[in-house]
């Protein structure tokens, strides 16, 4: 592709055309020192890490992965509201990829009584006393939203020995419960884009698997479609998973790393579209934040 990347921490351009559009793993909000190491809960408003965050990156169109909705460790507050309200998106959906809260010693007990893959949004966000707290992705638009989707993706059927912020060594983890939320999007000019926002597995090979589901999943959604999201592929394996050995479509627009957010080596978070040429994409950036082990990834896009 087209050598558009901007690496460092300095923020998009100002005044680039078209709409900013972004991807950003949260870490569900979680505050990390400079050398990585997570820093410990401090007393006050605990949405205001987040919220200065989302602030900070200033996207058009934004999906967040690691999500908390109503969980003890991030402040029993909606994540996704919150972030909606700092970056003033006029419409924006939570999908809770499971449902349950973390327990200490016993790491995170699913709740078997509500069922994964919920949207939420706007209208469900004033009398939430009670609702069952969940962790999933969000997407967020300053844009109108004519119409939205998800779906729900399995977990992989095997543990991985994986590193974990603030723990040393590997730790086997089980994969979780995935999903997708796809919003068909108002551009600026009227027509309309499918945006699709999506976390996908640590297990090589079923993430891969995934991926080729959500291609499937929005054929019949109008064109442009661009995914945002942590694919947990690294480089140019999520391009030549959809295109596949003979080549297609699917581009790949940002290319620089975003993990670790102290200092990114790798790349697992990735802006990808079908029907938006190269040579129009604008200032690439993953500006350092306050919050999270990777960084935003963002880009200009001629929607």
């Amino acid at each position: 592709m087209t050598d558009v990347t901007h690496e460092g921490d300095a923020g998009p351009q100002a005044g680039a055309p078209g709409m900013r559009c972004g991807t950003f793993n949260v870490l569900h909000g979680r505050a990390l020192c400079g050398d990585g190491r997570p820093v410990p809960f401090a007393p006050g408003d605990p949405r205001a890490p987040l919220a200065t965050a989302v602030a900070a990156v200033d996207a058009d169109l934004l999906a967040l992965q690691e999500v908390d909705r109503f969980q003890d460790r991030s402040g029993l507050v909606d994540q996704a509201a919150v972030a909606a309200a700092a970056m003033d998106a006029v419409d924006w959906r939570y999908a809770s990829a499971v449902h349950g809260r973390t327990v200490p010693g016993r790491g995170w007990v699913p709740d078997p009584e509500v069922p994964g893959a919920r949207l939420y949004g706007p209208g469900d966000v004033a009398g939430a006393a009670g609702a069952a707290p969940s962790l999933g992705i969000a997407l967020l638009s300053r844009r109108p939203v004519r119409a939205w989707r998800v779906l729900r993706l399995a977990p992989a059927p095997v543990p991985l020995p994986l590193r974990v912020a603030g723990r040393a060594g590997l730790v086997l983890s089980r994969d979780q419960a995935r999903a997708a939320v796809a919003a068909v999007v108002e551009g600026e000019r009227g027509a309309s884009f499918t945006a699709v926002a999506l976390h996908l597995s640590f297990v090589p090979g079923w993430n891969a698997r995934q991926l080729r589901a959500v291609r499937r999943w929005i054929v019949d959604l109008p064109r442009p479609w661009l995914l945002l999201g942590d694919f947990n592929l690294v480089g140019p394996l999520p391009r030549a998973v959809l295109n596949g050995p003979l080549g297609g479509e699917w581009a790949d627009l940002a290319r620089t790393p975003t993990y670790p957010a102290h200092r990114p080596a790798v790349q697992f978070d990735h802006l990808l579209a079908a029907g938006v040429g190269e040579a129009a994409v604008g200032a690439v950036c993953a500006p350092r934040t306050g919050i999270s082990d990777h960084r935003p990834l963002l880009a200009e896009l001629p929607l």
